[in-house]
């Protein structure tokens, strides 16, 4: 499964979920790098997810920003499938 397709699975699950407000954030030119792939406000938690394919992992800017979102109290995590993103969910204190 390619990275969009996941991203894709995992914005249709969250957009389900009640009290859910996601997207999908761009790079290029105009964007911040490093953001996360997914951010999301999940009854009032920050969520940010960064989507990569199973065995990819984040780059060094990208450990750092979500390491500085957690330091603020939300919600980070790299995940490879949607069923990562539901376990990070639940035991993080996210949605189920």
């Amino acid at each position: 499964m390619m990275e969009k397709d996941i991203v894709a699975a995992i914005l249709r699950l969250l957009k389900k979920r009640p009290r859910c407000f996601a997207w999908k954030t761009h790079g290029g030119m105009y964007g911040t790098a490093g953001i996360p792939d997914i951010i999301a406000c999940m009854g009032g938690r920050f969520v940010a997810l960064e989507v990569k394919q199973p065995g990819g992992k984040p780059t060094r800017l990208q450990e750092i920003t979500l390491g500085k979102i957690r330091e603020a109290g939300g919600i980070a995590a790299v995940v490879t499938s949607v069923e990562e993103a539901k376990q990070t969910l639940v035991e993080k204190g996210g949605a189920a």
